[in-house]
């Protein structure tokens, strides 16, 4: 069961870090930085913080598996 739960979160922050935007895009950066039409920092920042807690959740149950063999 731990095995199936490591697989599918491994499997979402792969498809996470891959729909990830790059930071550096020039003035397309600029243009999605502006507040105008809501908050894309406050979203990014909840992404950020997503993707570190799924990694630490990955990296807690590889642990947890790899001592249990």
């Amino acid at each position: 069961m731990l095995k199936i739960i490591w697989v599918i979160l491994s499997l979402v922050l792969i498809g996470l870090i891959f729909l990830r935007t790059p930071q550096n895009q020039g003035l397309a950066s600029f243009s999605t930085k502006s507040n105008l039409l809501g908050s894309p920092s406050s979203a990014e920042q909840f992404l950020n913080n997503l993707t570190v807690i799924l990694m630490i959740g990955y990296f807690s149950l590889a642990i947890f598996l790899n001592f249990l063999n």
